[in-house]
This record gives structure tokens, sequence and C-alpha cells, in this order.
């Protein structure tokens, strides 16, 4: 664990900021009552907020880290290039700063189209969840996030992955608001630090795995955008049965050691 006394981000030694951003966890999103009149945030947007809610809430003009992981790595890209000197660490993981295109724009396409073209989902003004749209997200969100490996270990037959899909199709349906997910999925859309990553300078140590579905390392863009960040060290995790896919983020034993380090390496 991260944040235990003694560890890596010990809460006695750390000031931990854990923001929910727009659109997701408790903070404002459409679900809340606007439903499809909630304007459509990007993640320009995003990071504004956060920085709103560091500078002129809680009075921080210094992060010792900025830690993010899939969506908050992607955020951490443009903290840097936005606020390129307020943090003294970072450490993105789990995403490529690149326009989203190929399969990951495919796949999100997919779902918010999925959602849309659902007659049930009325535009947005829906009473009861759209379950077709609904559906279609649940399926994704188990592919996009799937490790081959650990999957095919967990679910060596057909039935076991027949009782797995029906029983966590229906939890993550459960969970899943659809013009929320819609706005999530869709406030990638302009989303590219690459045009300026030389002007990134806080050191970083940037870590993706190479069983991500949505960050494929065969693209080779880490690698090309790794020569481009002067004080990054750039880790690709193998997928050797150990690593959880995208979820990779969520396994701080896989990776802690690293954090740690860039921690010691930085210090003032």
């Amino acid at each position: 664990m991260l944040f235990k006394p003694g560890g890596v981000l010990d809460p006695a030694k750390y000031y931990i900021i854990m923001p929910d951003n727009i659109g997701h966890g408790k903070s404002s999103k459409p679900s809340d009552g606007l439903k499809a009149k909630f304007p459509h945030y990007d993640y320009d947007d995003m990071v504004a907020a956060q920085h709103q809610l560091l500078t002129k809430g809680l009075g921080v003009d210094r992060l010792r880290l900025l830690f993010g992981t899939s969506m908050g790595c992607m955020h951490g890209f443009v903290w840097a290039e936005t606020h390129p000197t307020f943090a003294q660490a970072m450490m993105p993981m789990a995403c490529l700063p690149t326009e989203i295109a190929g399969r990951n724009r495919l796949w999100r396409k997919m779902v918010v189209d999925g959602i849309k073209s659902d007659p049930a989902w009325q535009g947005g003004d829906y009473t009861a969840q759209p379950q077709q749209g609904v559906r279609i997200a649940a399926n994704f969100l188990i592919l996009a996030g799937s490790s081959t490996i650990p999957m095919q270990k967990a679910l060596p037959t057909r039935a076991a992955v027949d009782t797995f899909v029906e029983a966590d199709v229906a939890r993550r349906m459960a969970g899943i608001d659809a013009n929320d997910f819609l706005y999530q999925v869709e406030s990638s859309r302009n989303y590219n630090p690459w045009p300026k990553l030389e002007t990134i300078k806080v050191p970083m140590t940037w870590i993706n795995s190479a069983d991500d579905f949505i960050n494929p390392p065969e693209l080779g863009l880490d690698v090309e955008a790794a020569k481009r960040l002067p004080t990054a060290k750039y880790i690709l995790l193998p997928a050797d049965g150990t690593t959880k896919g995208h979820g990779t983020h969520t396994w701080a034993a896989l990776w802690e050691g690293e954090m740690k380090a860039l921690l010691e390496r930085t210090e003032k």
C-alpha cells in the first residue's frame, strides 16, 4: 500500500490531495440534474478546475508530486505543458501523450455511438437508463481493461467465461449513468500534448504496461515520445502475467519502488 505509515506516500509525511474531476465521483456531472444540458467539458477544463482548487481553494502553489493514472496520466501531461513549474516531480501511468486516434478512438466512438443510438437515450433526456447503450459501455469497459494472460488463467473454459460475463456486465451496468459515461469518454476529444512535448521540463517517471489494450506499445508512440522528454524516465512493464492490462496502475507492488526512487532523486 502506498498510503500507510512508512509507505511511499505516508500521510504523516505528505499532504495528499485526491480530487474527483468534473463529471466524475461526487463532482458536478450530468446526472445531477442537467442531463445533456450539462456543459461539454474537456481535459483542459478539468485541469483548470484542479489548478483553481489547489491555488484558490486550498492555497497550494507547489506540488511535491503530481501522480495520475489513465485519465489522470493524460491530465499530468496537460498539467506539465500548462503549468510547467507547478510540480516538483511527476509520475504519469497508463497513457500516451498523443491524440486519441486509432483503436483507442475507435472503441470510444463505438461506445458513444452505442449510447446515442439507443432509442431509450432520448437525446439524453431519459428517465430510466438506456439499457442497450449502457450494456455496450459495460462490454467495452471489460475488453479495454483486460489483459490476455491473467484473463486466460482466470477464465480457462467457456463456462467460466460465460459465468464471468453475465455477472460482471450486470455489476458494471448497475454503476453506469449513460450521460455521465458519454461525457467522460467524450472529454478526451481534443487531448493532444504531442506537439509541445519538448516544453515539458518537470522530472518524471512515466510507466506503461506492455499488455495495455488502450495504450499498446507496438505502436512505438511511447518510445518516440520518451525521446522528446529529456527529463523523463520511461518504463514499460513486460506482460509476464503479473501485470493487469490497463489496470496495472492500481497494483502498487509492481511500481512503488520507482515512485520511491523518483521522490529520492527529486528531493531538494
